[in-house]
């Protein structure tokens, strides 16, 4: 098989320069900030002791100006989102806890003053949150209500000029609240609000929760979540309210505002488009997650490659002892991850341009797609974390193991980024919701119920005839092995064409759902899901292939072409079955693709360490016992 020749050498610098991109210069800042002394990781630390060190942390950040680039010019920020966003995923090579608070208070606080308040809020607020003088909550997930948002039961009634936000069961206290436990003095609380006996949707309200000496404001009651998996240095807590009194002011009242006399106006008329236009407005936070979750896997992968060219374990026929990483077993554990973790970098720097490019004024539906995109990275990057620092931890054994190498911590701090800031399983049904709803822009809910009311109107047939008439397949079979499978056009399309199928499908099971909305939509919950993954796979891949085209080395390109490559490859082979099923491979091909993988990790195992290195991690944070001895 003539797979392309991989140079021989090649300089790590010229692969971070492209992986590093858009904020090149400002990773550069935040990597050498970060290796200063105080940005260490929690060592056998108690709780108490690793939240006191993460508030030092936070406060060493706030000293810099980067906490402030997301926020508006006209009260001391820097108006720059991407690069807001690219400083928190950074976070994630050293103390995940450090991320979260940082991203509780400048991303989702910070972020839900900038973005669902007006002046009179920035000019109260803004200037203490980045500086931390008014350290705060995102007070959103309820004990019965997570996933679910827009039916939450926090209530928030209008009576004689103020709100009353109260709890009115033990369902609706609010649950796993970052910084509520120790540090937070205001909470940004959604609830239900009510006024003239009316309910009009969920809304946004600044509430006290400590006074200046820290303890609880009247009403507010404040419990302590206590140890966790991981991320101890985050103080999760839960709130809960009794009738307790805040002013009109308190709403932050961008998309929704109550006058003094009880009159609620909204600029947005559906209570549902105004709901998921306010969601929609607070997606910085899931986005910095999913590159976060990327962060810590390369630094996880960084581990292992080097660990895996340092151990030796059984002999050769000469007496030499065998170099791990030469192992096809070992190769495959790592390699394949390795390719993923490039393409999902492409892809999150891709996301966050969009993000910082996207006008607050753009249309509904370029909103919506960047939304989806959003949830659907969010998604892959953390079970991508996931799978692959456990893959890490097994391929250094026993050292993996040990606390003093690394891998543990972040195998804990990352687990539960599958279903913060929003379940990956609720993530990927709003990605197949968004490839259906460009069809009919005022598809908003996504119950199932809805949804599956949604595809017996007429949106299904113009879905059907927009993807029941596809090219000619024949480009796709043509030619030997080693023809088609490093073509990038044969990739692509076999992507494309995946994912056109996928979606076919799915509507057309849910045209049944007249009769049983309900049941035929959660008997092809499934379907569904997969219409989502095998989009963003094949935005990935899109992205992985723009980012080969922007590089200007050559080598670093060539090796970048294999590495796409190894990471479309490896990706049909875990979707085998399904491109067995529906006649895109022959038996044969398939067996082809898994040679093919096989002789890829060959190729690409002497620039292992190189391309771990391209991630440019500071060396404080590889500094793992298992690597010296």
């Amino acid at each position: 098989m003539d797979v392309p020749e991989v140079p021989s050498k090649v300089d790590p610098d010229a692969l971070t320069a492209v992986l590093d991109g858009r904020w090149a210069e400002l990773r550069r800042g935040v990597r050498a900030q970060m290796a200063d002394a105080e940005f260490r990781d929690p060592v056998d630390l108690g709780i108490e002791a690793h939240r006191a060190q993460v508030l030092d942390q936070l406060r060493a950040l706030a000293a810099t100006d980067r906490p402030g680039l997301g926020f508006d010019p006209a009260y001391g920020g820097g108006g720059d989102v991407g690069g807001s966003v690219t400083s928190f995923e950074l976070l994630g090579y050293g103390d995940l806890s450090l991320m979260v608070k940082a991203g509780v208070q400048w991303g989702l606080f910070g972020g839900a003053v900038q973005l669902l308040g007006t002046e009179r809020h920035h000019e109260r607020y803004l200037r203490g949150i980045m500086n931390l003088d008014v350290l705060g909550c995102f007070a959103m997930t309820e004990h019965g209500h997570g996933s679910d948002v827009q039916h939450l039961r926090t209530t928030a009634t209008y009576v004689d000029g103020g709100f009353v936000i109260n709890t009115p069961d033990s369902m609706a206290r609010k649950e796993y609240i970052g910084n509520a436990a120790r540090d937070g003095r205001l909470a940004v609380v959604f609830a239900q609000l009510i006024t003239g006996s009316e309910e009009r949707g969920v809304h946004a309200f600044l509430v006290p929760i400590r006074d200046e000496d820290g303890t609880p404001m009247p009403g507010v009651s404040i419990e302590d979540c206590g140890p966790k998996a991981g991320l101890n240095g985050v103080d999760n807590g839960r709130l809960a309210f009794d009738n307790v009194r805040v002013p009109r002011e308190a709403l932050l009242n961008r998309f929704g505002d109550v006058a003094e006399d009880g009159t609620y106006s909204s600029p947005i008329e559906s209570d549902s488009r105004r709901f998921f236009t306010m969601l929609g407005t607070l997606i910085r936070g899931r986005v910095s997650v999913g590159g976060s979750a990327g962060s810590a896997t390369k630094r996880a992968l960084a581990l292992a490659v080097r660990y895996a060219e340092h151990r030796r374990q059984f002999m050769k026929p000469d007496g030499d002892e065998v170099v791990i990483l030469d192992y096809l077993g070992h190769q495959r554990k790592l390699l394949p991850a390795l390719a993923k973790t490039y393409a999902l970098n492409f892809a999150q720097e891709e996301l966050v341009s969009k993000l910082h490019d996207i006008d607050t004024s753009a249309p509904e539906e370029e909103q919506r797609e960047l939304e989806s995109r959003a949830a659907g990275l969010k998604a892959l990057n953390t079970w991508h974390a996931t799978a692959t620092i456990q893959a890490a931890r097994e391929a250094c054994g026993g050292a993996g193991y040990l606390a003093e190498n690394i891998l543990p911590g972040l195998k804990a701090d990352t687990d539960v980024f599958t279903t913060f800031e929003g379940d990956n399983t609720v993530l990927l049904q709003l990605v197949a919701k968004g490839l259906l709803t460009s069809y009919k822009q005022d598809f908003e809910d996504l119950s199932p119920l809805a949804t599956a009311r949604f595809f017996t109107d007429q949106v299904v047939n113009t879905l059907l005839e927009r993807t029941s008439v596809r090219k000619a397949l024949e480009s796709l079979t043509e030619g030997s092995d080693s023809d088609v499978f490093f073509r990038r056009e044969w990739q692509l399309r076999l992507f494309e064409d995946r994912e056109e199928h996928v979606v076919e499908g799915v509507a057309k099971r849910l045209r049944k759902a007249a009769s049983d909305p309900f049941g035929v939509f959660n008997s092809a919950q499934d379907h569904v899901l997969r219409a989502g993954r095998v989009h963003v796979e094949r935005l990935v891949l899109e992205a992985f292939v723009a980012g080969i085209e922007r590089c200007e080395d050559p080598d670093a390109r060539s090796l970048l072409e294999r590495v796409c490559d190894l990471y479309a490859l490896s990706a049909i082979e875990e979707d085998l079955a399904w491109f067995l099923g529906h006649g895109r491979l022959t038996a044969s091909r398939a067996k082809a693709i898994t040679s093919a993988v096989n002789r890829l990790c060959s190729e690409l195992r002497p620039h292992a360490r190189t391309l771990v290195d391209a991630f440019a991690i500071p060396e404080q944070f590889l500094a793992a016992p298992m690597l010296t001895s």
